[in-house]
């Protein structure tokens, strides 16, 4: 029995099939041909090279109701902005001030202090300073 040191294999990986987008006009027109006496579903989904199928959901739409036009999206709709008529006023908005919170305890011989919140760091300096002395 003998070791393999390579083992090469090539694998082709077949390109991705586009999905065909067709207007919906000529949606409308395939499935108006199929409504027209004698005509088959099959024969003019193959006269058009579109499967047959595809051709019957297209019917199914047009049963519905939603085999229409192309819409634009409602993104798209035109927006149209007007002055106001009368100048507003400013409101002012009260800013929020961050307050950290939290507690810090500090223990120092047989003091202990505890101090909570956002205290002012001048106060909280001079405090510190006494008590580390």
């Amino acid at each position: 029995m003998g070791v393999v040191d390579r083992v090469t294999q090539t694998v082709e990986i077949p390109p991705k099939r586009q999905t065909r987008r067709h207007p919906t006009e000529w949606k409308r027109t395939i499935v108006a041909l199929t409504f027209e006496p004698g005509a088959s579903v099959a024969r003019v989904a193959r006269e058009n090279g579109i499967n047959a199928n595809q051709v019957w959901a297209w019917r199914r739409l047009y049963a519905q109701g939603l085999l229409t036009h192309d819409a634009v999206p409602e993104a798209m709709l035109p927006v149209v902005v007007n002055e106001p008529s009368q100048p507003s006023m400013a409101l002012e908005v009260p800013t929020a001030i961050d307050v950290p919170s939290g507690s810090i305890q500090i223990q120092h011989g047989k003091t202990s202090i505890r101090i909570e919140g956002a205290p002012d760091p001048a106060v909280l300096r001079s405090v510190l300073d006494r008590i580390l002395r």
